[in-house]
């Protein structure tokens, strides 16, 4: 008796564990972090979405940089960007690195403008992670491509990018194709549309 019931469970058990709900699967390029907090450098970031690319930006009165000049470039995570297309906001797990490049202006055939050097420069990511951090979005900074420090709460870029961001603390206003999504979806804070109306009536 006691033999036929094992052999019972031995088939039952099998057949109760294929029926479970496999647990979901993290997306391919979710935050990762190591166990002292830092975050992981997204190595493939390069074969996300290239969302804009600027040249000598800066959102301070700063000096100007007439003998050195920088590009930065945008790439954002593919499974946010098209939540983004669909949502005209940034869902959770969104990952943004800024690659910062120095500008050159000789070279090969080139006689007139800039373009990118080889070189880069600095590495930032912007992430989207709301179970982890209080203010759901953080910043990292990385001096190479392995682990990046968490940017302290009081660093001037989480109070610039919530005060001007165009959607949810995010300078959408520099991606010209996902800012019309936004003003489509209605996503834009008020706050960067009372930006925009008071530059308007400037000019």
């Amino acid at each position: 008796m006691r033999i036929w019931l094992l052999l019972l469970l031995s088939l039952l058990l099998p057949a109760q564990e294929a029926s479970r709900p496999a647990a979901p699967a993290a997306a391919p390029n979710s935050p990762v972090y190591t166990a002292d907090g830092r975050m992981v450098f997204p190595a493939r970031y390069r074969e996300w979405v290239f969302l804009s690319s600027g040249i000598d930006m800066t959102y301070g009165p700063g000096a100007g940089m007439a003998d050195h000049h920088m590009f930065d470039n945008v790439f954002v995570n593919p499974e946010a960007y098209q939540a983004f297309l669909k949502t005209g906001t940034w869902p959770d797990k969104t990952v943004f690195v800024l690659e910062v490049r120095g500008a050159e202006s000789k070279g090969s055939i080139n006689s007139a403008g800039h373009y990118q050097g080889s070189e880069v420069m600095g590495m930032e990511v912007h992430v989207k992670d709301e179970a982890r951090f209080p203010g759901k979005w953080a910043f990292f900074g990385f001096r190479d491509a392995t682990t990046g420090g968490l940017f302290p709460p009081d660093a001037a870029c989480y109070s610039c990018h919530r005060d001007h961001g165009a959607v949810d603390t995010t300078f959408v206003q520099f991606y010209p194709t996902l800012l019309e999504v936004a003003k489509q979806k209605g996503t834009l804070t008020p706050a960067y549309e009372k930006e925009t109306a008071e530059e308007k009536e400037k000019k």
